[in-house]
């Protein structure tokens, strides 16, 4: 049985997403989708399928949809995602979508209300998590092997010199670096935000319009603490993402999503080192994992609540987000 499966919005990460479908035996892309025409005629001979040129025309086609990826963008790269979202729930196709879930906190609750009324599967393409290296991690973590956890660090930057918005950098970037840490932490219950804004000679007073830097202090319910370092002004080939978890019995760091994984005991020397675990050898292999993912919960028609990276989770990270906006505008720690 193959999964029927339509693409809104092929841009590069559409196309992404499409490659990894066209890739599978078991799931066969039925339809294209894109305002820009295009995008979408050049899409449909790619995949070999119709092209629309709006979700609501795809729909009156009476092509039989199994599930979707919405892959718009828009304004701080989660802008147009809540229209064709709830077009595609309304209709009854479970969707996933790209992250962010949506920069207007609102707009994100709405559709993950739509799914849960019409108990659909609806995920988010939060791909960091699904690496083989990550999943190894949080095998430790279960079994107790970290011991009881105390500290979860996380480090993530990328070169960007993008400007669309005063908050682009930490609504577009650190839903990956946030669920990561929820991922392994739980639910966060305060946090404590600073920014700072980078250089840039063509900027206003010669700074970037963007919060670029940005260092996040969180408390997890649990008790864990932790704490993120971001920046849209640092860059290099090696280490844009680092990830430690501190236990009472022993320590992970992990590089680069998936690069490298090491074990440290906290009363031994003797550590234990994973390079390119499952055969994961770059970040872009992770878009194969996650939909792969997705494909088989699918296939398997599990439970909307049982969907990794669900919607639910991505709304979870975004309130996240606007309590750290919140607290940098503010000065105060935010209770979520």
């Amino acid at each position: 049985m193959a999964l029927k499966v339509a693409i809104v919005g092929l841009g590069n990460i559409g196309n992404t997403h499409a490659r990894v479908y066209q890739k599978r035996d078991d799931v066969k892309i039925v339809a294209v989708c894109d305002i820009i025409k295009e995008r979408a005629d050049k899409a449909s001979a790619a995949y070999d399928c119709p092209a629309f040129y709006s979700v609501q025309e795809m729909l009156k086609s009476g092509i039989h949809i199994d599930a979707s990826s919405m892959c718009t963008a828009g304004v701080e790269n989660g802008g147009d995602h809540y229209g064709p979202t709830m077009e595609l729930l309304e209709a009854g196709i479970p969707t996933l979508g790209e992250k962010p879930i949506s920069n207007d906190i609102n707009k994100a609750a709405e559709m993950v209300a739509l799914a849960k009324k019409k108990n659909l599967r609806y995920g988010i393409n939060l791909n960091h998590r699904f690496t083989p290296a990550a999943l190894r991690a949080k095998e430790w973590v279960t079994s107790g092997r970290l011991g009881e956890i105390n500290i979860i660090n996380m480090k993530m930057w990328i070169n960007n010199p993008n400007e669309s918005s005063p908050w682009f950098h930490i609504r577009a970037l650190h839903p990956h670096s946030l669920d990561v840490m929820r991922y392994y932490g739980g639910d966060v219950e305060k946090v404590q935000a600073f920014f700072k804004k980078g250089p840039r000679p063509d900027g206003p007073d010669g700074r970037r319009v963007c919060w670029s830097n940005v260092q996040v202090n969180l408390l997890f319910k649990n008790g864990i603490i932790g704490h993120l370092t971001g920046s849209y002004d640092a860059g290099g080939s090696y280490g844009l993402e680092t990830l430690e978890v501190v236990g009472s019995k022993a320590r992970f760091v992990l590089l680069d999503a998936c690069e490298h994984l090491t074990f440290y005991p906290r009363f031994s020397r003797e550590t234990e080192t994973y390079d390119y675990v499952g055969g994961m050898m770059n970040f872009s292999e992770t878009f194969a994992s996650r939909i792969g993912v997705w494909v088989e919960q699918n296939l398997a028609q599990v439970k909307p609540e049982e969907i990794d990276a669900s919607g639910a989770a991505a709304l979870h990270v975004q309130r996240i987000i606007e309590a750290v906006i919140q607290s940098w505008e503010t000065g105060q720690i935010i209770t979520l």
